[in-house]
């Protein structure tokens, strides 16, 4: 077997599991989500060597114990929050614009000139 189909204890990996059965999910869901398990990956470190499809248990980042079925090795994140919107792309630039200008107007006020309102 190669590594890309074998874990180690203590190596990086996904497990998936059934967190609820279509049974157990609740009512009101649209008839394709209903009619699926509610399925999910969690992260962390194998307890044991395992294959890809074995049950697993993993010890998540927070030191919780999660087991279910091997689905990666050294997975990676993917995930996207999806295009920022126009009014907040500048945010981080215009606060940091900000911070600099209170500090200089601090710094200013040692020097002996009037105190800048916070916030300015």
């Amino acid at each position: 077997m190669t590594d890309a189909v074998r874990c180690s204890p203590g190596d990086w990996v996904e497990v998936e599991r059934v967190l609820l059965e279509v049974a157990e999910r609740a009512v009101g869901l649209p008839a394709d989500t209903a009619a699926q398990p509610l399925r999910v990956w969690v992260k962390g470190y194998a307890r044991s060597e395992a294959m890809i499809g074995d049950t697993i248990e993993v010890e998540t980042m927070t030191g919780r114990v999660v087991s279910g079925h091997l689905s990666a090795i050294s997975p990676g994140y993917t995930h996207t929050f999806g295009t920022p919107p126009a009014e907040i792309v500048h945010i981080g630039r215009d606060l940091r614009a900000r911070v600099a200008a209170y500090r200089a107007a601090a710094a200013a006020v040692a020097g002996g000139m009037a105190s800048p309102e916070a916030g300015e």
